[in-house]
């Protein structure tokens, strides 16, 4: 098994375990952090405004990188989210890039991110 794959299985099952499945995970990850609108928000200051509102809006969710997840989130913030998350610390970035447009397109059916 790859380490992708192991990496891939141990989120995998953080999410089905979770009763609110990848967005609740998401904001209970996040909760410190002012939760998926804390996030969306730091996203929104370091001008990634575009690909957050595909994700809030109804047409198709642009992707993120990792990279623009780093340049956007302090490294402070990155190790405490991996800690949340049980995931390696390096890999958080490519993680959120992954999973963060689904998550906020889950919780914002109409538009607006939900309370878990």
């Amino acid at each position: 098994m790859s380490f992708f794959d192991n990496l891939g299985g141990m989120l995998s099952k953080a999410i089905s375990s979770h009763p609110g499945g990848l967005s609740g995970l998401m904001s209970d990850a996040f909760s410190q952090f002012g939760g998926l609108d804390g996030v969306v928000a730091k996203l929104n200051e370091a001008g990634l405004g575009s690909q957050v509102n595909s994700w809030l809006g109804r047409g198709e969710n642009q992707p993120i990188t990792p990279d623009e997840i780093r340049s956007a989130l302090s490294n402070e913030y990155l190790v405490s989210l991996a800690q949340k998350l049980g995931v390696p610390t390096d890999q958080v970035a490519n993680i959120l890039a992954q999973h963060l447009p689904a998550a906020v397109d889950q919780a914002s059916p109409d538009g607006t991110i939900r309370s878990s």
